[in-house]
């Protein structure tokens, strides 16, 4: 049973390592790529503009990958005094490596939903709060940070691009290859799938395979679709993916 990894690369060149090298049959099929975001040029300023106890959150690893040489460049340091947060394990072991510094993640499920949970966010009444991100994405965060009283600024570190196929080209490649299995890691790339192929290969095929999503809320949303057999991995990143999978 074939496996199609749509997570963008490097990300999703190591899954479909770790894949092979289990003797399972998979390949990498990006949905997007990355690019330096429009706010880089401000992040030094801004991160060294908080104060002790402030709340810094970084959304992806990408957010780190453009970060940290923005900070190099200036010749700054992640501020120790600060309070970090990570969306997932993967991200907060990315932040650590760059910084030294403790990073509190949700444990429990990788999603905005959970990490609002974490007991000290509860309580952060006039805080700043610093997100790193990507172009756009979900606002819930945000939107809890400011209802509890905090002060919440976006640095937009990358920019999501979606990655251009030829559909019907691309639903005839997949369907020789014998893809019975999709992973999916975002809602932006879930509906991008959705929409790529032609109905035939849609209805033929792509809602027929087994998908394998990273959150409740995605699982939500390919049922919207038409998909059925869901799989909800443990976590956004390779390991939980690899046990789900």
């Amino acid at each position: 049973m074939s496996i199609l990894v749509t997570r963008p690369s490097p990300a999703a060149d190591e899954l479909v390592s770790r894949l092979r090298t289990r003797g399972q049959v998979a390949w990498s099929f990006p949905l997007i790529e990355f690019t330096p975001g429009i706010q880089l040029d401000i992040l030094p300023a801004r991160l060294g503009g908080l104060k002790a106890g402030d709340l810094v959150f970084i959304l992806s690893q990408q957010a780190i990958h453009y970060a940290q040489p923005a900070l190099s460049r200036v010749g700054m340091t992640w501020p120790a005094s600060l309070n970090y947060y990570a969306i997932g394990r993967s991200t907060a072991l990315a932040l650590h490596a760059v910084s030294g510094h403790d990073v509190v993640w949700p444990h429990e499920q990788e999603t905005s939903e959970i990490l609002i949970q974490i007991p000290a966010l509860q309580a952060v009444s006039g805080k700043q709060a610093l997100i790193l991100r990507g172009n756009g994405g979900r606002e819930l965060l945000a939107e809890t940070l400011l209802a509890r009283g905090a002060q919440v600024e976006f640095i937009e570190c990358y920019q999501r691009c979606e990655k251009n196929y030829h559909g019907a080209e691309e639903g005839r490649r997949w369907r020789n290859c014998g893809i019975k299995t999709l992973v999916v890691t975002s809602g932006e790339m879930l509906q991008q799938l959705y929409r790529l192929f032609p109905d035939v290969d849609r209805d033929e095929w792509l809602l027929h395979c087994r998908l394998v999503v990273v959150s409740q809320r995605l699982a939500t949303l390919a049922q919207e679709l038409g998909w059925a057999d869901i799989c909800v991995a443990g976590g956004a990143d390779n390991d939980a993916l690899l046990r789900a999978l």
